[in-house]
């Protein structure tokens, strides 16, 4: 738990029960729950509105949609269109050489 030792653990309630007292000690507990479960709240809120200004989900809803495999399919369809042209280009350039 944090990187603290039994021994270390146990030394630090006894001066937490003697700097504040028996009485205090709930108190400051319930005070920490709360502070630590804010943080945990506002990281949380944080990291829902970057995700959603990012439009993650958008980005995934769409590829989902379109599917990898067609989008593979007509990218490589391109390219053999595109390789033909430059084949129809590149003939009569070899030939006067």
């Amino acid at each position: 738990m944090f990187g603290i030792g039994g021994g270390e653990f146990f030394l630090i309630l006894v001066v937490v029960l003697m700097l504040f007292g028996s009485d205090k000690i709930p108190e400051i507990a319930r005070t920490l729950g709360k502070g630590m479960q804010q943080l945990k709240n506002a990281t949380n809120d944080i990291k829902a509105e970057i995700h959603n200004s990012a439009g993650i989900d958008d980005i995934k809803k769409t590829f989902t949609e379109i599917g990898s495999e067609d989008v593979s399919r007509d990218i490589k369809g391109e390219i053999e269109k595109m390789k033909e042209s430059i084949e129809d280009t590149s003939g009569p350039i070899k030939r006067i050489q």
